[in-house]
């Protein structure tokens, strides 16, 4: 054949092929919305780098083996948040806040401390103002020594009244619970990323055995064209737009694989696993209805179960310690000191001595000091409250959000099976209808796209099911329990 003819058949049937494609609305490789599939990328924007977002990077722990490790979801979310880099930072700062509680209990509690001291001293009387004296007495002494003493002593102090320092520590004591809180919140938050990227990977899998379906389908078909043109059933260009069929989804295929490998790193990146380790994902995560749930319960439960919104009450009950503390600056504090030693020339003869007194610090005037602090910690108050409201809203928006998510999900789930059932039975009539001569294979062509098409939008869908159930269970404060209680019954 002269080759420029035949370049002119292969141009006419890849027109023909992206032409009954846009037909449907669609390219091979995109997601119809008008089939109401979702777009993969679209459904979880989680930033690659983990400078940008500490939760998709971790702390590798091991070597890679030569075993293919098999990994479930229950195993990613506990390797997450043993190993999530976003965790291991809220556990350093957990420790800090602590710290600081601790710092501030010290001032309340009794100082004890004990010493032991051998003392040598030379004294010059006429520096101490003692020389008119020295005039008066002839002989006196000007110089005084050398002389040594031994003393061991144990001193005890302690604040009676307090109230800044009070305020101060139940205000630390506050923030220590809203860290130990926010801890609990970024596990929640390490699940959801987990249950993310591993949700993500089980539809990356799902589109190459997919995708290769097709191709094998594809592949039949091109086989088929070839008897059939070989017996003059069919014309040439059939056998062209099968050609063309087949390699657009190999082409597919090998995005596909691409796109799977590099889920499977960014989900080994999450959970700390060596990116050299081979591992294979092991659940599938079907479609499984959940449990109805209405709007009020699912709200009573994340104000009883959010973290974060727990926190925010505690950090806001914490400013307002802190305010009162700040308020009490300008009041009297009152303290005890005592000490009870040994002293004497030599240890052998030392003898038993003390001190005991209270005192009374009343402050007069530091500069507005106080004044200054209350108006710090007063704005502190506000913007900590604001917080909390706005955070109260955004849990209302999460859960409904979360709920309308897992409605429109679930009924595109149906929808979209139902379109793969109908675009398989298509792709086997226009098949018949082929093999027996009364069409060529543009309507073939078609069914295959209408096939690619179903399937994408299937498992589009399904994967934004199966988040927005872990999503629902983040809302709500349960995703940690909810993923053990779930895997507990597989």
């Amino acid at each position: 054949m002269n080759p420029w003819f035949r370049g002119m058949l292969i141009a006419a049937a890849l027109i023909t092929s992206f032409g009954s494609a846009l037909a449907q609305g669609a390219a091979p490789e995109t997601t119809a919305v008008a089939n109401g599939a979702i777009p993969a990328a679209a459904l979880v924007q989680m930033p690659q780098r983990s400078e940008q977002n500490p939760l998709a990077g971790s702390v590798p722990t091991g070597t890679a083996s030569g075993q293919v490790l098999q990994l479930s979801l229950a195993d990613a979310v506990e390797r997450g948040l043993r190993q999530n880099l976003g965790l291991l930072l809220t556990s350093d700062s957990q420790i800090s806040t602590e710290g600081q509680r601790w710092q501030a209990l010290s001032a309340l509690l009794p100082n004890i401390s004990a010493r032991v001291s051998e003392n040598a001293e030379k004294v010059n009387l006429e520096a101490q103002g003692f020389e008119k004296i020295a005039s008066k007495f002839p002989g006196f002494p000007l110089i005084v020594g050398p002389f040594g003493y031994f003393d061991a002593r144990l001193i005890a102090s302690q604040d009676l009244l307090d109230i800044n320092g009070l305020n101060k520590e139940r205000s630390a004591a506050q923030s220590a619970a809203a860290a130990k809180l926010n801890y609990r919140n970024v596990r929640e938050m390490v699940v959801l990323t987990v249950g993310a990227a591993y949700l993500q990977a089980v539809a990356e899998s799902a589109r190459v055995q997919t995708v290769q379906a097709e191709v094998n389908t594809a592949q039949a078909l091109y086989t088929q064209a070839e008897d059939l043109k070989s017996t003059g059933v069919s014309a040439g260009i059939d056998v062209l737009r099968s050609q063309v069929e087949v390699q657009t989804r190999q082409q597919q295929l090998i995005a596909a694989r691409n796109d799977f490998a590099k889920q499977k790193i960014s989900l080994a990146r999450t959970i700390g696993l060596p990116l050299a380790q081979e591992f294979t994902i092991t659940d599938v995560v079907p479609y499984e209805p959940t449990a109805p749930v209405t709007l009020d319960q699912a709200l009573q439960r994340a104000y009883a179960g959010r973290a974060d919104y727990q926190s925010a009450m505690a950090q806001a009950t914490a400013a307002e310690y802190a305010r009162r503390a700040a308020f009490d600056e300008h009041l009297p504090t009152a303290s005890i000191y005592a000490d009870y030693g040994l002293l004497g020339v030599t240890p052998s003869s030392t003898r038993g001595t003390y001190t005991l007194y209270a005192a009374l610090r009343i402050p007069i005037f530091a500069g507005n000091r106080a004044h200054g602090d209350a108006l710090v910690a007063q704005a502190e108050l506000i913007r900590s409250q604001q917080q909390l409201e706005n955070l109260r809203a955004q849990v209302e928006q999460d859960v409904r959000t979360a709920l309308l998510d897992l409605q429109s999900s679930s009924d595109q789930v149906n929808v979209a099976k139902s379109n793969v059932d109908l675009a398989q039975q298509t792709l086997t009539q226009a098949r018949d209808r082929f093999s027996a001569g009364a069409t060529d294979n543009i309507e073939v062509v078609q069914a295959q796209q209408a096939v690619a098409t179903a399937n994408e939008a299937y498992i589009s869908s399904l994967y934004a099911y199966n988040l927005a159930r872990v999503e629902l269970a983040t809302a709500t404060g349960s995703a940690e329990q909810g993923i053990r209680d779930y895997w507990k019954e597989k």
